[in-house]
């Protein structure tokens, strides 16, 4: 069975070595890394691969900025954001989404998919 590979990157100090406490004796999880500075977090994530990294939830209810780039650059991975002093947890994470549609079999029709024109596509 695989490690849940995991990268902390939350802050404060103390916020980072209770969630480092508390998951470092799992036998499942692995610790593949502790970023101190905010800054690192995105090459840390790219050299190590986690499957989780878990940083600092800010603004209760509202998705860190730093989601979208690591999300986009490394899809498979989850974040995992906390606030313990608001009681406040989000968990974030990319799905693929795949779409279809008929498009007429003409050069209109294939021009028009390329381009992005629904008027290509049939009923």
């Amino acid at each position: 069975m695989d490690k849940i590979k995991v990268l902390v990157a939350n802050r404060p100090r103390l916020m980072r070595e209770l969630v480092l406490e508390t998951i470092s004796e799992q036998p499942d999880i692995e610790i593949v890394g502790e970023v101190n500075n905010a800054a690192d977090i995105e090459r840390m994530v790219a050299e190590s691969n986690p499957d989780f990294v878990i940083i600092a939830l800010d603004e209760a209810d509202r998705r860190p900025a730093i989601c979208d780039g690591l999300l986009a650059r490394s899809p498979a991975t989850k974040i995992l954001a906390l606030a313990p002093e608001r009681n406040s947890s989000l968990f974030f994470w990319t799905v693929v989404d795949i779409h279809s549609a008929r498009v007429e079999s003409s050069e209109e029709g294939i021009l028009g998919a390329l381009r992005g024109k629904t008027s290509a596509v049939v009923p």
